[in-house]
């Protein structure tokens, strides 16, 4: 079990980069939340298997067809417990 903090530059607001995500993300199993950033990038939280959270990172870094990622920047978190699905958080 494997839980990372990822932010993501680019042109990753206003071409649907959250809803993708999550889609993803809930098609992977995985538990956490997306949230668009009020400097322009986009943060999530994701949990679950190991393999699957590396599958998620690895489409984080082309995102939906509109988007143009610049770069993803991952840090690993503690694994938390109690959550479930995977939600998209108001603007942060």
């Amino acid at each position: 079990m494997r839980r990372v903090r990822a932010v993501i530059t680019g042109r990753v607001q206003g071409v649907s980069y959250r809803a993708s995500t999550a889609a993803t993300a809930r098609r992977l199993g995985l538990a956490g939340w997306v949230r668009n950033r009020h400097d322009g990038s986009v943060e999530l939280e994701a949990q679950g298997p190991d393999d699957r959270v590396a599958e998620l990172l690895a489409w984080c870094a082309h995102g939906p067809p509109a988007a143009r990622v610049s770069h993803v920047a991952t840090e690993e978190v503690a694994v938390g417990g109690g959550e479930g699905g995977f939600a998209i958080h108001h603007d942060g």
